[in-house]
């Protein structure tokens, strides 16, 4: 599994941290992530620190926020994702069928008015 900044991914200016190519075995690990983010809400996630995570150009950490603020970075380096404990439970449901069968197939992992977006893409880089 790939951790990739992706800048400037439409033409209105808006990026992209993207996770993608893994198998249904990573995609569990991740959720797995998740699962223990929303049952252990102080804890602060950095998913450069798992050995199946391969950060390419950055670095996310994923945290529990009393809003939706989505992913926020101050040098597009290292990015905190800042969702509540609800928009995280939404991810993990977005993310079960990916830990069922091999696919292709991407998601967007939230849908907030926020100029980076959360790209979960089984595929490879072509």
């Amino acid at each position: 599994m790939k951790l990739k900044f992706l800048e400037n991914i439409n033409a209105y200016g808006e990026h992209a941290i993207r996770l993608n190519d893994f198998d249904k075995a990573e995609a569990s690990k991740f959720l797995k992530i998740l699962k223990n983010l929303v049952s252990n809400p102080k804890q602060l996630i950095h998913l450069s620190s798992y050995s199946f995570i391969i950060p390419v150009n950055c670095a996310l950490i994923l945290r529990i926020s009393e809003t939706d603020e989505g992913i926020i970075t101050e040098d597009n380096k290292e990015f905190f994702c800042d969702l509540t404990i609800e928009a995280y439970k939404e991810m993990i449901l977005l993310i079960e069928p990916f830990c069922v069968k091999e696919t292709d197939a991407y998601r967007f992992l939230y849908e907030l008015d926020n100029p980076i977006d959360f790209l979960f893409s089984a595929g490879r880089e072509k």
